[in-house]
């Protein structure tokens, strides 16, 4: 095991885990994140260098946690060899076995649940799996001005159609952690109240707030780069803000060479529905997060 800390060799690893497309997506969203100031406290654990079969991004030993708050507890996978994967998450302190801790990864390795489970089991904890589509849009830069214009005329369409109390395009503010827990179908809790305050201020967020200056459609960023929890408040639906707010943050990620990536539900039928509608690219897979409970816990 090897903790990549030098900054020369995480930039050399960003321009390797883009070749390896779309599988390495959440790891290559996490290194990104760590390659611009780190925000996060992330950092990368590899079998070997350069000449890496598995990489793994985590928090930072250093970083305040909570041992029930598998959102922060968080790790990102990306492997060439599965056996080298499991030989990490069998060696002494890789993963915090005694937190409660998800794993994710893009769904395109087969072998990852399989690896993951049979190591949970032998150290008795409870695997919860969650399953969602990943859809990834890369747009080229020769479509930057049409997304542009697009986001003008949807900001001035959804201008007149409110008739004078014209919503204001701006961003995600920690006093607006609350209202995000509270929607969320991942959250409720303080964990998640915690770990959404965090999210605000690290990384981009996209909000419409109302004449009252109160957000009513909203979209932001986590740790690996994804998009997340994009929700508009039930009485502001069908307005045109959840595609406005989508456009924004991804023309915002692309502005900062990020990939844009979102998972969705597949019972979120509108979601799926406006995605197709931007023409994301939905991959061939499942994204999986598997959360890990120790006995303790559960």
């Amino acid at each position: 095991m090897l903790v990549l800390s030098c900054s020369t060799k995480l930039l050399i690893l960003e321009k390797m885990l883009k070749s390896y497309f779309p599988e390495s997506l959440k790891v290559y969203g996490a290194v990104m994140n760590m390659n611009r100031g780190n925000p996060f406290q992330k950092e990368v654990v590899v079998d070997s260098w350069p000449d890496f079969k598995a990489v793994i991004t985590r928090r930072q030993k250093e970083a305040e946690t909570d041992n029930l708050d598998h959102y922060s507890n968080a790790y990102a996978v990306f492997y060439k060899d599965v056996r080298a994967y499991q030989h990490l998450l069998e060696e002494h302190d890789v993963i915090n076995w005694d937190q409660v801790l998800q794993i994710q990864d893009t769904g395109l390795q087969s072998e990852l649940h399989d690896v993951s489970k049979a190591v949970a089991n032998s150290k008795l904890l409870l695997l919860q799996i969650i399953q969602n589509n990943l859809s990834l849009s890369q747009k080229k830069k020769k479509q930057k001005t049409k997304n542009t214009i697009l986001i003008s005329l949807l900001f001035e369409s959804v201008q007149e159609e409110k008739k004078g109390s014209a919503p204001r395009l701006t961003y995600l503010s920690v006093a607006d952690a609350d209202l995000l827990n509270r929607t969320w179908s991942r959250g409720g809790n303080e964990q998640c109240l915690r770990y959404i305050t965090k999210l605000i201020s690290c990384f981009p967020s996209v909000c419409v707030r109302d004449d009252k200056g109160n957000p009513i459609s909203w979209s932001l960023t986590d740790q690996f780069a994804t998009m997340c929890h994009g929700y508009t408040l039930p009485e502001h639906r069908r307005k045109g803000y959840s595609k406005l707010v989508a456009l924004t943050l991804a023309r915002k990620l692309q502005s900062r060479g990020f990939p844009c990536q979102g998972n969705v539900l597949d019972d979120n039928t509108a979601s799926i529905s406006l995605l197709k509608n931007l023409r994301a690219e939905f991959l061939p897979c499942r994204f999986h997060r598997l959360i890990l409970t120790p006995a303790a816990f559960s």
